[in-house]
This record gives C-alpha cells, structure tokens and sequence, in this order.
C-alpha cells in the first residue's frame, strides 16, 4: 500500500464518477456544442455569480489566460513572492503576455491592502512598468494552505478599484478556503474580475479548471484558450467529472483538514523535527533539524512506500486528500512516530 502524500492531485476518481462520467452526453465543445460542459460551465457561473464561464485542461491555462486578457505587454501584475502564477508556471506571465511581476514579501503568501498600495506604480512614471493587474492565490500552495481573510480581499478590491487595476483570484484549491472558513462562492464572485476554479485536486476530478467572469471577457478567454492549444472535443467525459465532485466531494474536504491537523500535532512533539507550519486545510509543511536532510528522509519514507516532496532548505510538505484513507493515516502516523536518524 503506496501512501502518496506528494499532492492532492495525485487523485483518481471513484468509481461512481466514472459511472457518471460514462453516462454524460458529449458533443464537440470547441463549437461550443457539448452538453455536459456547457452544465459544467453554468452551473459553476451560477455558483459564483458570475456571467459566463470556461473549462480549461489545466489551472495553469486559465490562470494565463486570465492574466493575458487583463494586461497589455509591458505591463506589470502584483502578487505575492510564493505565488503560483510567479513560481510554478513555467515563466508564462513573461513568454505568454510580456508582464513582470512586483512580488510582495507577504506572509504565508498572502498580502495586506497597505502593501497592495504601495506596489503600485505611479501611472504617469513612464520609466516603471504600468501596475495593471492584482493576483490572489487562495489557499497559498506555497505557504502551506493557508486561507485569505475575507474582509483583506475586500479591502484589496475598493484599492483596485480606485486604481483602474483588475483583480484576479488563482481559486486552484477555493473549495479548501470555502470549507475552512464558512464562506460561500458568491462572496468572491463579488470581490474578483477573474476567477480560476480548480477541479482536478481536492475534489478528486481526473482533469479540469474552469475560468469565471463576465460575458466579454469569456468571450476573449476563448480565443486566448484556442492559441494556448486548450480546445477540446468531447470533453464532457471531464466536465461530468466536475458536475459530480461539485455534487458530492465538497463538504468532505474537511476531512482532509483534520487529517493533515493531526499530522500537525504528532509531527510537532518529534525530535527530528525542527518547525512545522500551521495548519489550515490540507497542506502542512515541516522542516527537519539539521542533524538530517530532506534527501534522506525522503528515502526513509520511500523505503515505507511513503511518497513526499521537498520545497527546499530541509523543508517537506505533506499534502492529505480523499485518496489518503483512514488506514494509510494510521500507518503514516505509526511510520512518523517509529522513525529514528
């Protein structure tokens, strides 16, 4: 029994969505005409409060598709120094739209409205890129799951707004945030231009992001979709996948967070470790004392059919998910606790 902790996405769907995803009415949805995508597309529209929507392959597409459409070359996008769209993007702000990033020193990989502010280049300074775009990763990857304040995204919209700045949330693991902090779609449908939903995580779908926003920009989203090579066929077969984890594996997600709090607390009374991360939701990150490195202790935990990852200097991070069963918990924990350097 292989425990893979690397990352949420290592999940695969259970058998009843793939019985519903083999039921689902196709058609060819880059002629706009498959059936299952366009309910895909609505229902999470409707969700959101927003007027129009788009199913992507990847998190990572509709995060630069949103990011092409609310700049111009040349411009400049604020987010934090640990976000997704600077960090694990393969350099798409810069190759895809000609943008640089003004990274904020933030914590846990969020920022304050008072640091928004003072990012923003004076817009008649010719010499300083053009501040066109603000973006939110909510939970942070990176800063180990942690959830945004609800009321600091608010405040960091009226700044946009006074600003002439587009407001764009990275939402890969939104459904995490939503659980965790008892707050409903339709609040961030109210704060953000753009909105990136990922399915293909917590929720367990096989592939899958969707972009949300109005109508326009859908509509341009759509040809920067096509370029970017992210038109498919019949791809109902995903977006069933989407319709079912939507119906059935939100709520569950906490469960995921309880997990990964008792990881938190059994990793925090061992002697090898030297800090672990708070934990919010489903991803902890610990670092190692420095009598052992990570690449070791990856070993170890390999050598026990654990699978994790490192996020550099002696720092690992766990990642729990539906796939991570009761027993594969007891195990790791056993496993933690029986290891000795």
């Amino acid at each position: 029994m292989t425990i893979n902790l690397i990352s949420d996405t290592v999940t695969k769907p259970c058998t009843k969505m793939l019985e519903f995803m083999m039921n689902s009415k196709v058609g060819d949805d880059v002629f706009k005409e498959d059936p299952t995508v366009n309910e895909l597309e609505n229902m999470l529209a409707k969700m959101f409060g927003k007027e129009s929507a788009l199913f992507f392959p990847s998190g990572t597409m509709a995060n630069q598709t949103a990011i092409k459409i609310h700049t111009e070359p040349g411009d400049q996008l604020i987010c934090d120094k640990y976000a997704h769209v600077y960090n694990y993007e393969g350099g798409g702000v810069s190759f895809n739209s000609g943008v640089s990033c003004k990274l904020i020193d933030g914590h846990r990989g969020m920022f304050t409205n008072e640091q928004v502010i003072n990012s923003i280049n004076p817009p008649d300074f010719y010499h300083s890129p053009k501040t066109s775009l603000v973006c939110v990763e909510n939970t942070t990857n990176k800063g180990g799951g942690a959830c945004w304040d609800i009321n600091e995204l608010i405040k960091i919209k009226k700044t946009c707004k006074q600003n002439n700045l587009s407001y764009h949330l990275d939402g890969a693991r939104i459904w995490n945030a939503m659980v965790e902090t008892n707050t409903k779609p339709i609040q961030y449908g109210e704060i953000f231009d753009s909105i990136s939903i990922c399915l293909s995580k917590g929720l367990g779908c096989p592939v899958g992001s969707v972009l949300l926003g109005t109508s326009e920009f859908i509509n341009k989203a759509i040809r920067v979709r096509k370029v970017l090579g992210g038109g498919m066929r019949q791809a109902g077969y995903l977006a069933a996948c989407g319709i079912y984890a939507l119906n059935n594996n939100v709520i569950r997600l906490k469960e995921d967070h309880l997990k990964a709090i008792e990881i938190e607390h059994i990793l925090s009374k061992l002697n090898y470790i030297k800090k672990v991360e708070r934990v919010e939701t489903n991803i902890l990150i610990f670092q190692l004392t420095s009598n052992i490195d990570s690449n070791t202790f990856l070993e170890k935990m390999s050598e026990n059919d654990v699978k994790l990852i490192s996020m550099g200097d002696n720092k690992l991070r766990i990642v729990t998910h539906k796939d991570y069963i009761d027993e594969m918990h007891q195990k790791f924990i056993k496993i933690l606790r029986n290891f000795k350097i």
